[in-house]
């Protein structure tokens, strides 16, 4: 069986309850050399056995501070960077044994941070997105009438946007073309990675509503990453936050955002700007720098900036407690038992 059969067949037996998209086990540890043989002298643990599922059609906002593990994460799931271990399940089909990579991208497709840095500059506008078709084996002449069409859907004109270059753009202006060029071999799901955060306000909002208005109207599933909470709180679903390359919580964006149960989740959005002046933040929500993860804490991974901390965080991992309906959080006040002082009682 082909890798296009296998795919087809998984989205036809998903169904509706079917996840598109399954995470399981997923690691990536980095290692560091030295010394005149180039020996590994340590590892840095980027991803560290994170699982989670993406449904049809939702959007899963992925935040965290920087070198969380973010970005690693969304590029390990499209396999520009191959995983040490774990399991990514496409439509049912798991990557690399049922679904050739070629066949993952053909259905998954991602947007990067740098608008300028994704366009090849030689190619123009028109070349840049046509050239996923035309590799694809489609015809130059429908190539370039499926590019003219995408320019039309993320807002700009092929009269005058087609036969430019990517220096003759702005920063906005650029990214919608990303955002057309990965739409060209029409996948199913995009990953946005810090799509809006080099662009300004005004711009960034017109970004973020063409997003959602091509999510409604191409029946699109998004991971979107990113630092900016407000932002994830707008187009997202789903949360997830990382915390050095682990799940710390996650769950509906209403239960994140309102009743969050991570003290690295609540400090993340206590720090939010706020424009109401009865909110101003009086202290810093947290303290200190992330561990390094060279050589990351024992036990609970946050236990060294966490005022709840106590014995059992730092000899023990939480692992992610259900805490309502899909909303689950890696803390031992959450775990019923754990032997916290704040945990609920055992049943």
């Amino acid at each position: 069986m082909s890798g296009a059969e296998a795919l087809r067949q998984g989205q036809e037996a998903g169904g509706p309850a079917q996840p598109l998209l399954q995470v399981r086990a997923l690691k990536k540890h980095f290692p560091i050399r030295g010394g005149m043989l180039g020996r590994t002298v340590a590892t840095v643990n980027a991803v560290d056995g994170v699982a989670f599922e993406v449904a049809k059609g939702e959007t899963l906002g992925i935040v965290g501070e920087s070198g969380c593990g973010k970005s690693t994460t969304a590029r390990l799931l499209i396999r520009l960077i191959e995983p040490d271990s774990g399991e990514v399940r496409f439509a049912g089909q798991s990557v690399g044994s049922e679904i050739p990579v070629a066949e993952l991208r053909h259905g998954v497709q991602m947007v990067f941070q740098d608008s300028f840095a994704s366009l090849n500059p030689r190619l123009t506008i028109e070349d840049s997105i046509a050239f996923g078709p035309r590799v694809r084996g489609v015809a130059e002449a429908e190539a370039v009438h499926k590019a003219h069409d995408l320019l039309r859907r993320v807002g700009l004109d092929p009269a005058q946007f087609a036969r430019r270059y990517p220096h003759e753009l702005s920063g906005g202006q650029r990214q919608r073309v990303n955002i057309a060029r990965a739409l060209a071999l029409a996948p199913r799901l995009l990953i946005l990675d810090e799509p809006v955060s080099a662009l300004d306000k005004s711009v960034e909002a017109q970004v973020l509503n063409l997003l959602v208005d091509l999510k409604q109207s191409l029946g699109l599933t998004y991971i979107f990453v990113s630092h900016d909470l407000n932002v994830v709180q707008y187009i997202s679903d789903r949360v997830m936050v990382m915390y050095l390359g682990r799940v710390a919580e996650i769950g509906p964006v209403e239960a994140i955002y309102r009743d969050a149960r991570h003290p690295y989740t609540r400090a993340l959005l206590s720090a939010m700007p706020s424009m109401d002046p009865d909110r101003r933040t009086q202290e810093a929500p947290i303290a200190g720098d992330p561990p390094n993860p060279i050589n990351p804490p024992s036990g609970c991974l946050f236990h060294t900036r966490c005022p709840y901390a106590e014995a059992v965080c730092q000899s023990t991992a939480p692992a992610l407690a259900p805490v309502k309906d899909r909303h689950s959080a890696a803390c031992h006040m959450e775990i019923a038992g754990s032997g916290h002082s704040k945990a609920r009682p055992a049943a």
